[in-house]
């Protein structure tokens, strides 16, 4: 039967088949709580049927989703908002510091990839500051900005950049020199050669970049919220593990997880847009 299923379609009954086996001895390796008729005496007088913190089950966390997904914009005050929230202000410090690191990295990447001279110039500050934690700008940001949110956003600027300035300037720098040439022997200028012969050639390699920067940004500001507080999915984490709520933790850790999928298989559909065949 299954032979006759296509491979993408046998991929995804190996999934679903692995997630249910998954989901069912995650089930049965959580101990069930006792209930109260069968505590003895003294187990109640010492509090032993009060529930204890420990990892939920599964059913648990599908309860807590479907909870929280049926009304997922609510505002009940400063810590109680839903998840539809916490995640709209987690997107938008991403895509905010994200679009910035794009209007500097990729008009200075095609300057480095276009001149050898630019490339030495700039070469020694990239390899010193590229290799520095996000996270260890997020003092400084705030001593400076004196602002969460910005900082936040400042944050996710200095985690993206990288990514798309290298592969910028990888992807220009790798463009075939003869359609330059032939560029040149039409006579076009430095920017019509940009925007109409090594922009197409290079934009596989500049949405790579973008790809894996938008990764690493989500990825950042769970990290980031979790420190500044206030509003975030990052922030929802750590409110809930405060609260000693782990069923709210699965669940949130799930989002996020959900959330970068969709964020990276937007830009996987961008990058097969871009693709063309040489």
């Amino acid at each position: 039967m299954l032979g006759n299923l296509s491979i993408n379609q046998r991929a995804a009954v190996l999934s679903v088949v692995m997630l249910v086996v998954g989901l069912l001895i995650w089930e049965a390796a959580i101990p069930a709580q006792k209930a109260a008729e069968e505590l003895t005496e003294y187990e109640r007088l010492t509090g032993g049927g009060a529930p204890k913190a420990g990892v939920p089950p599964p059913s648990q966390v599908i309860a807590k989703a479907w909870e929280q997904l049926s009304n997922p914009f609510y505002d009940a005050g400063p810590n109680d908002k839903g998840i539809g929230i916490q995640i709209g202000y987690s997107i938008y410090r991403v895509l905010t510091g994200y679009l910035m690191a794009a209007m500097v990295a990729i008009p200075l990447g095609f300057l480095i990839g276009m001149s050898q001279v630019a490339y030495k110039a700039f070469n020694p500050f990239i390899q010193v500051l590229r290799p520095i934690s996000p996270l260890a700008w997020m003092p400084l940001a705030l001593f400076i900005i004196q602002d969460s949110e910005a900082s936040a956003i400042f944050v996710i600027f200095v985690c993206s950049i990288w990514p798309m300035l290298l592969n910028t300037a990888f992807g220009v720098a790798g463009v075939r020199q003869d359609w330059v040439n032939v560029a040149r022997t039409h006579e076009l200028g430095p920017i019509k050669t940009a925007f109409t012969v090594i922009l197409p050639a290079a934009a596989p390699t500049i949405v790579t970049g973008m790809r894996i920067s938008i990764g690493i940004a989500w990825l950042v500001i769970v990290a980031a919220e979790m420190l500044v507080g206030g509003t975030g999915i990052g922030y929802y984490v750590w409110n809930e593990w405060n609260n000693l709520d782990l069923t709210s933790v699965i669940f949130s850790i799930l989002m996020i997880g959900v959330v970068g999928m969709l964020l990276d298989s937007a830009f996987g559909v961008l990058q097969r847009a871009v693709a063309y065949a040489e």
